[in-house]
């Protein structure tokens, strides 16, 4: 680690054209191998858990697992409703779906009625799996278009499962156009703030683009191993655009400080070297720690953990892999270019660059003197401090107590989407198409009487309980091993009277009916049944996939510094940061009172993946900062200063990068909350949350103040440490 920067600074910087030339044709080829083997897709099969995925995958061994189904709804515009109309209507519709290759079955139309209007339904089974549907529904919506241009008087609109993915895919794409728009021009900005530079600011921007676009390509080929559920596009751009231009910030400030403190006696390359041999290996160690950290996720044995996984270690990876190779021979190249043209003014004072080092190291003065001010409290009244910024993060975490976790289902997406408007529609009209559990059934053939017998003194006990609604339908596989019996529930299926009633299916009616059938296994499934077991199964994982992560944060933070003092201290100050900004999720999206400012419907609960998704990140990106300001505040100790005002020097030399760094992952995150998804728009607050929590509570406030209170305890058992300082003036630091 500690030559590995250094030697690729120092080879690009010697060919800097190869550097460059040889990166572009790493994210072609990355983009072209990607687009060769394509993206294999999470598949049915990946998602099943629990007792739900158990009987789902049961039925599919008799042929009896769900089938993707689309509803076509007729009804009258306007005026008078002409019944006849109507039904010609919905028969052209039936006749129509049924020539197409991608359906299966098409019911006979079904009629209702929504207040005074008549309402009828084509249901129509596709074929496929359910999770396919949504790429093959196109024919059936044109054919239900169709239908509508030949009766302008009526509305003939189609809604299911395959519409719906469809129309939420399509959201998702716009929402993702949306959050670049505004995060390109406010990084853009950002940057120029930071370096007053054009050019330097569009240097991370690029990097960080080239890195996502070849992370995407690299992702597609990692799918064949793990699969993609979807997300992994999202993930890539939301992780690839924050780390990617903070590890070139981070890189970038640190050669122009170098620069400064050279005043005009080094070159561009010797200045790069001296800034790989910092920043590099900080860029090493954080990326590493990020990858590492994520790569926990794996441990919940869930596909969608596992996309996400693998599209953030893949991006931060990529992203080290350009600060490490491409960055030194962009600084190289934009330094010798400012050095032709400033020897070619006439009468200047020195080259640009090195006129511009001494302007930027007046600034940081001036700027070191206001975080100096900052963190003055942390090292006068440590005690203080620590106890104050303690207790309003724990204050802030009070919330978590209250956190109810739901598995973000259909219901809960944006009604913007027209298939979810006529879903709305379809529930209020044929409320027994709301919510259908799935009894499934396996059992020797000779005993198919006996379940048939059993299942059918189940649906009979449900037809007394007004938690259910129609009729109980029976299949059997043909051959007999198999059944499976469905019951319609008239809620929706994230209320809690649809939860109940699979409570009563599980612990009541199957133990009393088929539970009595020697060697039969049983259980349910359904939409209810998945998002009831999926929290279920996270639940059981988090001890471990916690334990380990907390594990992996000490380890990395110990053997980044040496010291088991820092290694446990980042794990809490990880803890705290995470639990506060998890607080101010349940607070925030758990109520009521934002949903106008943040233009979303509260569900009144967090969607079952964020805290764990939370936590790993978090843990991660935190490393970004806990090296970059631990390293700086280490190598002033190793120059012999008191940990006391080493602390503040580090803090005041790094802060301004932090900060900067900070405002850019803020900006990237909070992008996300336009988004229409509560799931993402809940991942992209809390951690824009997180990171400004973590960025100017606990780098500015708690960490100082700990470690003036820890002073030389700080770096136990550091001997390695202890020695240099004896032997070395001015060693190399980590960040």
């Amino acid at each position: 680690m500690k030559e590995l920067p250094v030697r690729a600074a120092r080879w690009s910087a010697l060919h800097p054209w190869r550097a460059i030339v040889g990166w572009l044709v790493f994210v072609v080829v990355c983009l072209g191998l990607g687009a060769a083997v394509g993206t294999h897709s999470a598949s049915t099969e990946d998602y099943r858990v629990g007792e739900a995925g158990r009987a789902e995958a049961m039925a599919a061994e008799g042929h009896l697992q769900r089938k993707p189904v689309e509803q076509v709804l007729v009804s009258a515009k306007g005026g008078t409703p002409d019944r006849r109309g109507i039904d010609a209507a919905a028969h052209e519709v039936a006749a129509r779906m049924r020539t197409l290759p991608e359906v299966e079955s098409v019911a006979e139309p079904r009629a209702a009625h929504h207040g005074r209007t008549p309402v009828v339904m084509v249901e129509v089974t596709m074929r496929g799996a359910e999770l396919d549907a949504r790429q093959h529904v196109g024919p059936l919506r044109a054919q239900t278009a169709a239908v509508q241009r030949s009766h302008p008087e009526l509305v003939v609109e189609e809604t299911g499962g395959p519409s719906i993915s469809q129309g939420v895919d399509a959201q998702r794409g716009s929402d993702l156009a949306l959050s670049e728009a505004i995060t390109l021009p406010a990084t853009l900005i950002t940057l120029l703030l930071a370096f007053g530079s054009l050019v330097l600011a569009v240097v991370p921007l690029l990097l960080a683009l080239s890195s996502i676009a070849a992370a995407l390509g690299l992702s597609m080929l990692a799918s064949h191993l793990f699969p993609d559920a979807g997300v992994g596009t999202n993930v890539i751009i939301l992780i690839g655009l924050a780390v990617g231009v903070d590890y070139t910030l981070f890189y970038l400030k640190r050669e122009r400080e170098e620069r400064a403190r050279s005043g005009g006696r080094l070159g561009p390359e010797a200045v790069v070297e001296l800034a790989a041999a910092t920043s590099g290996r900080a860029v090493v160690v954080s990326g590493l720690a990020v990858a590492v950290s994520t790569a926990t996720l794996y441990l919940a044995a869930d596909v969608i953990f596992s996309s996400l996984a693998t599209g953030t270690i893949v991006v931060v990876l990529v992203a080290v892999a350009s600060s490490l190779t491409v960055l030194p021979a962009v600084l190289v190249k934009t330094g010798q270019r400012a050095e032709r043209r400033a020897q070619r003014r006439a009468g200047a004072p020195g080259p640009r660059w090195q006129r511009a080092a001494r302007t930027g190291r007046n600034g940081a003065g001036r700027g070191g003197r206001v975080w100096a001010a900052l963190t003055r409290p942390a090292s006068r009244r440590p005690v203080l401090t620590l106890a104050v910024s303690v207790l309003l993060l724990l204050g802030l975490s009070a919330p978590l107590a209250g956190l109810k976790l739901v598995e973000m289902g259909r219901d809960t997406h944006s009604r913007e989407v027209p298939a979810m408007r006529t879903y709305d529609r379809l529930n209020a009209a044929f409320p027994e198409h709301r919510v259908t559990h799935q009894v499934v059934v396996r059992a020797r053939a000779d005993r198919a009487g006996a379940v048939a017998g059993a299942l059918t003194e189940l649906g009979r006990r449900t037809q007394a309980d007004p938690l259910f609604t129609g009729r109980p339908r029976l299949r059997t596989s043909e051959d007999r091993r198999i059944s499976v019996l469905e019951l319609s529930v008239p809620y929706l299926g994230n209320s809690a009277k649809a939860r109940t009633s699979l409570d009563h299916l599980r612990s009541t009616y199957l133990p009393a009916t088929v539970g009595r059938i020697p060697g039969a296994e049983a259980g349910v499934t359904g939409d209810v049944a998945r998002t009831t077991d999926y929290p279920a199964h996270q639940s059981a994982k988090l001890p471990l996939v916690i334990g380990a992560l907390l594990l992996v944060t000490f380890v990395m933070t110990a053997l980044a510094f040496g010291s088991v003092v820092l290694g446990l201290l980042g794990v809490a100050l990880n803890l705290l940061s995470a639990s506060a900004a998890l607080g101010l999720l349940v607070l925030v999206f758990q109520g009521t009172w934002a949903e106008g400012l943040l233009g979303f419907h509260s569900t009144g609960a967090i969607g079952s993946r964020v805290p764990l998704f939370l936590f790993v990140i978090l843990f991660g990106l935190s490393m970004d900062y806990q090296v970059f300001v631990v390293s700086r505040i280490r190598e002033a100790v190793l120059r012999g200063v008191p940990t006391r005002q080493a602390v503040l020097d580090g803090i005041g030399s790094s802060a301004a990068v932090v900060t900067s760094a900070a405002v850019v992952m803020v900006t990237v995150f909070a992008s996300f909350v336009f988004l229409h998804l509560i799931e993402m728009k809940q991942i992209g607050f809390v951690l824009a949350a997180a990171v400004l929590l973590d960025a100017f509570i606990i780098r500015i406030l708690v960490l100082p103040a700990a470690m003036t209170l820890l002073g030389e305890a700080s770096w136990w058992p550091a001997r390695g440490l202890r020695r240099t300082r004896r032997t070395a003036p001015v060693p190399v630091g980590v960040g």
